[in-house]
């Protein structure tokens, strides 16, 4: 099978080093934070952020909503996609708010999951929660068509998870993300099974695939 990796560790560390200056890029941090209250504010009344530095990604906005039951859910944005987000044209609070919309539906709060700090904490975060909801996802997403998926190990970005379609005989036909991105998307609250979504449907829009 032939392999593309989606690597977006790469296009987020970028977020670290834009060329400007220490006031500049104070002032960008401030006005991304500012930016996500006002957008989420739209549609809850109580909103709270807190800004973490992820040595590999760059600043991460970590945004805090309360229901009407007064639980907390929280949900992590990178910089580079806030920014892109804000300058689309299209209405950010709506994107910004169905993560929390999709959060609600469990009822009682989601705050961050506690953060892995060894390699066995991760192992069994991705092992027990993170494969087995991956697999949940594709065969939800693409059921009946047969899918490869399993983890392997990509000389370049190391552990990946890899996703594709037996049937494509010609041409690419596998997706590879690294871990590390699907686990930091889990941390966030984000759902990573969007990543290899996305991916597979873009294995099938270059086969000319609906």
């Amino acid at each position: 099978m032939n392999n593309e990796t989606v690597n977006e560790k790469e296009n987020e560390q970028e977020n670290g080093k834009v060329e400007m200056s220490e006031e500049k890029w104070a002032e960008l941090i401030k006005a991304v934070r500012h930016n996500g209250l006002v957008a989420l504010k739209m549609h809850f009344e109580e909103v709270d952020v807190q800004v973490l530095n992820l040595e590999a990604y760059g600043p991460v906005f970590v945004y805090h909503v309360k229901d009407d039951a007064a639980d907390v859910y929280s949900c992590g944005f990178f910089l580079r996609e806030l920014i892109a987000r804000f300058q689309s044209g299209n209405d950010p609070s709506v994107w910004l708010a169905s993560f929390f919309v999709d959060l609600m539906e469990t009822k009682g709060g989601k705050p961050l999951p506690q953060p892995v700090t060894v390699e066995d904490e991760a192992k069994a975060v991705i092992d027990n929660i993170l494969v087995p909801q991956l697999m949940n996802a594709l065969t939800e997403e693409f059921a009946p068509e047969p899918l490869h998926a399993s983890l392997a190990l990509n000389e370049e970005h190391g552990p990946v998870f890899e996703a594709g379609f037996p049937a494509i005989k010609d041409g690419n036909n596998v997706c590879a993300i690294p871990l590390n991105v699907l686990l930091t998307h889990y941390q966030l609250n984000r759902d990573p099974g969007e990543l290899v979504i996305q991916a597979m449907y873009g294995i099938r829009a270059q086969h000319g695939l609906n």
